[in-house]
């Protein structure tokens, strides 16, 4: 007979844990909301999981955060496939960890249906500093993808989308709105959007700049420092994106004229990330 129950009355790893000291070999099916994972188990160890479009440890770990759903585990059930290497122990250990990391998260955090925007800002001067994680996650808030959509989008945990939101969303950065809810000041477009916060154009316009001062080397340093400055301006003057696609338009003529074509050619493809969905809209 199969061991069943609810998400709400008994954490996952404390089901896992009562299931793998007996030694079984089976898998454990997850489901929350139309979502589904699984976990397989072989002689009590964890060997193989899966939930959406993450394998292996990270699918452990996007499971164990989940709060909500349904479990059950299906003694005999067995996969071919071996993602988790492992210890049970060592597994648990992190999932435990990410638990309690997801409990402070979640005070600015409360659901992943929750929708990341823009929040308008007065000071388009502001700089931004943000990692190459953190700049591909800004490329997919439109002010309509969720939270988990996004991670979807992405093919990351949720979880980790969420700890990047949360650095974000407690500098003021991103805001949070529910689903269906308008709010107010809000530059929810994303990048295909014209009023996207000039902070966030800003700071892509830096990393643009950073990212072509690094291949065409000294010797073209002042030009690409002029084509920033005059995008700065335009930027700050309301121009936007027009101002982004028109930088790396200009880089791509500098460094294919200082550097050749192929470095020209790895340019935009470096830059394409940050521009998110204009990326097919850029032009050599």
């Amino acid at each position: 007979m199969a061991l069943q129950g609810s998400l709400s009355e008994l954490s996952l790893p404390d089901v896992i844990q009562l299931v793998s000291v007996s030694g079984k070999t089976g898998a454990f099916h997850i489901t929350r909301d139309g979502e589904e994972g699984r976990i397989f188990l072989k002689d009590g160890q964890i060997v193989d999981a899966s939930v959406g479009r993450l394998r292996g440890e990270s699918a452990v770990y996007e499971l164990a955060i989940w709060s909500t759903g349904e479990f059950t585990f299906h003694p005999g059930e067995t996969t071919d496939e071996v993602t988790v290497t492992r210890s049970n122990a060592n597994l648990m250990m992190e999932a435990a960890r990410r638990l309690d990391e997801w409990r402070v998260l979640s005070r600015k955090i409360p659901s992943l249906d929750m929708i990341p925007y823009f929040p308008h800002r007065e000071d388009g001067r502001d700089q931004v500093t943000l990692s190459p994680h953190e700049w591909v996650l800004v490329t997919k808030i439109d002010g309509n993808r969720s939270i988990e959509q996004i991670a979807e989008l992405l093919g990351w945990a949720a979880f980790d989308v969420s700890k990047l939101l949360f650095g974000m969303v407690t500098t003021g950065l991103v805001a949070l709105k529910k689903p269906g809810e308008s709010g107010e000041g809000r530059g929810g477009g994303g990048l295909s959007d014209q009023r996207l916060s000039p902070v966030t154009l800003l700071g892509i316009a830096e990393k643009i700049r950073t990212m072509a001062a690094a291949l065409v080397g000294e010797g073209g340093q002042r030009t690409i420092e002029k084509q920033y400055l005059a995008t700065r301006t335009a930027i700050e003057t309301g121009t936007g994106l027009e101002a982004l696609r028109n930088l790396v338009e200009q880089n791509t003529k500098a460094i294919a004229l200082l550097k050749g074509s192929d470095v020209a050619a790895m340019f935009e493809e470096q830059v394409r990330p940050l521009l998110g969905e204009l990326g097919n809209t850029i032009q050599s």
